[in-house]
């Protein structure tokens, strides 16, 4: 599933085996099995299809990785990087009050029906969106709101503790700005210093000033309510538009591996992670073939482990063996 003539022109392909990957036997190969027939039945090439239909089928997990797939190694000259990312969970009520403030505004159909829409200025400092019953939800921290745009779903939780869960449900069509990069830009921190935390703290802080900070940023993100979908013990949605799960499913670019495709981490720093994971959903910032983004957890505690995650590595696709084969390029065969 490679695709661009560019992308194909840079890329270096090569089939390991399984004695290539360091901490293969020592992992949960069980654990990663049952998060693969989470999305697996959602393949349409046959060779997939045929391998979601035997994942049931071996009893030991390994065993079915083993014999049925082989390792590639992808790579482009951008180098292996891994991220976290988290759903977040906001406080927050089905109507407004002096606390909760803030709406999380399901998409208006004029804006479906244009490529650009309105700016994130536009729609928070004017009366276009109030009124019209477009609201999921009201919440008490507009910073925490900003964040759950970026991150793309996350889970409010009601004064009475029950959740109402939200995902994705389409944008304005403006572009992503960093509004880190912009504080660096004015002075006020470091490149090396800033961090999604910090971001936060200096908005709180500085609140007027900070929500100014925010509509630097076009791009406005509006969502569904997914809670039939996904009750409250599971993963948020991914791009699959199916549960993902806790440090087993990852982001990845679908230009380089597939969707649902098994991948094999090894990285280091101060969380060194060697771990079958499944490629489930994908992200703006995740671009390359050495690019991903693990799924961390839900909550305040996941958000500052994913905070701290920026390290080197390498992944491993897991790719059917007929096509791991045809992969490579005539020289190698």
């Amino acid at each position: 599933m490679l695709t661009g003539s560019s992308a194909m022109a840079d890329l270096r392909t090569k089939v390991l085996s399984f004695q290539d990957l360091e901490g293969w036997s020592e992992d949960d190969h069980e654990a990663a099995r049952q998060v693969f027939l989470n999305t697996c039945m959602d393949f349409d090439a046959p060779d997939w299809k045929t391998l979601c239909a035997a994942a049931s089928g071996l009893e030991n997990a390994r065993n079915f990785f083993e014999l049925l797939f082989r390792p590639v190694l992808i790579e482009d000259d951008s180098g292996g990087l891994f991220t976290g990312y988290f759903e977040p969970e906001l406080d927050g009520a089905r109507t407004p009050d002096g606390r909760y403030r803030y709406p999380i505004y399901r998409m208006p159909p004029e804006a479906q029906s244009v490529t650009k829409w309105l700016t994130r200025r536009e729609i928070e400092t004017t009366d276009v969106l109030r009124g019209r019953g477009l609201e999921i939800a009201w919440v008490d921290d507009p910073v925490e709101l900003f964040f759950l745009q970026i991150q793309g779903s996350g889970r409010v939780r009601l004064p009475d503790g029950s959740h109402i869960r939200v995902g994705y449900g389409g944008a304005n069509g403006h572009p992503y700005r960093s509004v880190g990069v912009e504080l660096v830009r004015r002075g006020v921190y470091g490149s090396h210093q800033v961090s999604a935390q910090v971001i936060k703290n200096w908005v709180r802080r500085n609140l007027t000033e900070g929500l100014e900070l925010l509509r630097h940023n076009d791009s406005y993100v509006f969502f569904r309510t997914v809670n039939k979908r996904v009750t409250s013990d599971k993963g948020p949605l991914g791009a699959m538009n199916r549960s993902i799960t806790k440090m087993r499913s990852v982001a990845v670019d679908p230009r380089y591996t597939p969707l649902g495709a098994p991948v094999w981490i090894e990285k280091d720093g101060d969380y060194p992670l060697r771990r079958l994971m499944i490629a489930q959903d994908t992200g703006a910032a995740i671009k390359g073939a050495q690019r991903a983004d693990i799924f961390v957890g839900t909550g305040d505690e996941a958000g500052k482990a994913a905070g701290k995650l920026k390290d080197a590595g390498r992944m491993i696709v897991l790719m059917p063996i007929q096509r791991a084969y045809a992969m490579l390029p005539e020289s190698v065969l």
